[in-house]
């Protein structure tokens, strides 16, 4: 099975749509703009610059399990600043094997200080399964005969 396909790949695939929001806003706009997009986690941007990510993770754990409510906590309270990068030309196997490690759902993809987008680990393991798939099909062909030699 070949993962070595790069991240940059992945990001061809998807939509290319960066979804935001600022540190100052409620968690209950960052939530209700993640469900709206289909996304599990926003960049945090200020001033045109990356200063975090949050996630519905970040949520459930800072928040609700917190007692604490969306609709008076902010995106800053709960966002994770620390941030992890990846870099287009990584490869999906590195970033799988990185974010598995770490336990990271959403990372920022990152060229030449531009922000490029975001993978997830759902997009990783979407490209290791059509990976799979492809080299499924190709034995399959070599053992049928149909595979060219």
């Amino acid at each position: 099975m070949d993962v070595s396909g790069t991240i940059d790949k992945i990001l061809r695939q998807k939509s290319g749509q960066i979804w935001s929001i600022t540190p100052d806003a409620t968690v209950y706009d960052a939530i209700k703009l993640m469900a709206e997009r289909n996304v599990g986690a926003l960049l945090v941007m200020e001033a045109e610059k990356l200063v975090g990510i949050v996630s519905e993770r970040d949520y459930s754990r800072k928040v609700m399990l917190r007692g604490k409510t969306s609709r008076t906590s902010t995106v800053r309270e709960i966002m994770t600043t620390e941030l992890t990068t990846a870099h287009p030309r990584e490869t999906v196997e590195d970033c799988l094997r990185f974010m598995t490690d770490k336990r990271i759902r959403h990372l920022p993809v990152i060229c030449d200080g531009e922000i490029r987008g975001v993978i997830s680990i759902g997009d990783l393991v979407k490209e290791v399964i059509s990976a799979q798939s492809a080299t499924l099909d190709q034995l399959r062909d070599y053992i049928s005969g149909g595979y060219p030699s």
